[in-house]
């Protein structure tokens, strides 16, 4: 008998992220030691300015050249921006159907919610890239879906939930402005002075992605811990939460490949409309939410983070499968400028 221990290795296919892990710890630290207090508001200033600081980071990356080219492709934008303002929130609201018997009325509240919000920039850049799609689209498409979320997705809140969603008001759109739109602008003013050193950067601005959204995370699932909300949720509810959200997800998927087909668009071109139009923002739902919500963001946030930790595991599957694609005959080469990182590994968003 051979003396070689034999280990455990995971499958290739499947994407672990360490990412994913450290923010089911920091629900866990959040339920067992939750900011309190002057600790909360402490965390809580914290959280915001990380934000703010996430989405210049964002407007400082975004090049102008690239911009310009991506704009060009104006079908594909507007065909992303449908299925993430329209087709999207006409789901959520088809979830209505779920209550009570699968999903309650607060976690279906968090369910539309996640219909809402924007679709992700990073993710959508990463994903697009290694299946070899059109990446300036992408970079716009994802680009486009946040800002145009600025606006659109506290309005939507307001229309479809109602008083679930804690009320809406001017003061709530000008904090979010405030929080995203603000930042993401003074990004690309300064983008001429600042973008070189960001470049050199990238893992280190990496961590501060990641970091931003791990303490909204504390702050949000704190507030929910010191408030009782947690006590609502049974593992049947989060099971049958889980899986509403696979069909959601699949559909989107199913929808967003198959319907860029019918119309008329080539592979690059499906390929990002797929991966931007499919996706739900993690950094720009969790700032959102915790001025929509107030003090039940915590309940109403969790449909997104499963969602965002469902959607980048399928989509990295969906991501290596495209890039061993054959290239179309008739078509043109993939258009990115080279292959980015494991998204897995990047995708904070």
């Amino acid at each position: 008998m051979s003396s070689r221990r034999r280990t455990l290795t995971l499958p290739s296919w499947l994407p672990v992220d360490a990412y994913i892990l450290a923010l089911v710890g920091t629900v866990v630290l959040a339920a067992l030691l939750p900011a309190r207090g002057m600790a909360a508001d402490m965390a809580g200033g914290a959280s915001t300015g990380a934000v703010a600081l996430l989405f210049f980071l964002y407007g400082a990356r975004l090049s102008t050249a690239e911009a310009l080219d991506g704009v060009k492709h104006w079908r594909l934008h507007l065909t992303v921006l449908a299925c993430t303002f329209l087709v999207f929130p006409l789901l959520g609201l088809a979830s209505k159907g779920l209550v009570p018997f699968v999903l309650t009325p607060e976690l279906q509240a968090g369910f539309l919610f996640l219909c809402l919000v924007p679709s992700t920039i990073q993710s959508s850049i990463a994903f697009t890239s290694i299946a070899r799609g059109n990446v300036p689209a992408a970079i716009c498409a994802g680009s486009f879906s946040s800002l145009t979320g600025i606006f659109l997705t506290p309005l939507l809140a307001a229309l479809l939930l109602g008083s679930a969603g804690g009320g809406f008001s001017a003061d709530s759109l000008l904090k979010i402005v405030l929080q995203l739109l603000v930042p993401f602008l003074a990004g690309q003013l300064l983008r001429r002075w600042v973008g070189g050193f960001l470049t050199r950067h990238k893992k280190v601005l990496g961590l501060v992605d990641r970091g931003s959204i791990l303490l909204v995370v504390y702050t949000a699932f704190s507030e929910g811990m010191v408030a009782g909300i947690w006590s609502q949720v049974t593992p049947a509810r989060l099971g049958a939460l889980l899986a509403a959200e696979a069909v959601l997800l699949a559909v989107m998927l199913a929808l967003t490949w198959y319907g860029a087909r019918r119309l008329g668009f080539g592979r690059e071109d499906r390929i990002a409309i797929q991966f931007a139009g499919s996706k739900k923002s993690l950094a720009a739902g969790l700032p959102m939410a915790s001025v929509l919500f107030g003090a039940h963001a915590s309940l109403a946030v969790l449909p997104l983070m499963l969602f965002h930790q469902m959607q980048l595991m399928v989509c990295a599957v969906i991501a290596k499968r495209r890039s061993r694609d054959p290239e179309p005959v008739g078509e043109p080469a993939g258009t990115d400028a080279g292959p980015l990182s494991h998204p897995a590994a990047t995708v904070t968003s």
